[in-house]
């Protein structure tokens, strides 16, 4: 088996920017997504596929993507 090395990276800069933004403004929220990027990092493919027929045309065109998966927070 290859190893591959694995990043997370935020889909905008919008997003990124609320994240730093929500590190003072909601910290448990941040411990759980920084626990999901963990995850994901160990695991690219946990949590839930969406069906490709149900991945929204907008984040088709908008982010040049071609599956999608659905990661669940604690709480949410």
């Amino acid at each position: 088996m290859i190893d591959k090395k694995i990043t997370v990276v935020f889909a905008d800069e919008e997003i990124q920017e609320a994240y730093f933004r929500m590190k003072t403004e909601n910290p448990s929220l941040c411990k759980f997504l920084e626990q999901a990027t963990d995850d994901l990092k160990q695991n690219p493919f946990c949590g839930i596929q969406i069906p490709k027929r149900q991945i929204p045309k907008t984040y088709v065109s908008k982010y040049e993507i071609n599956n999608l998966w659905k990661y669940n927070l604690p709480n949410a």
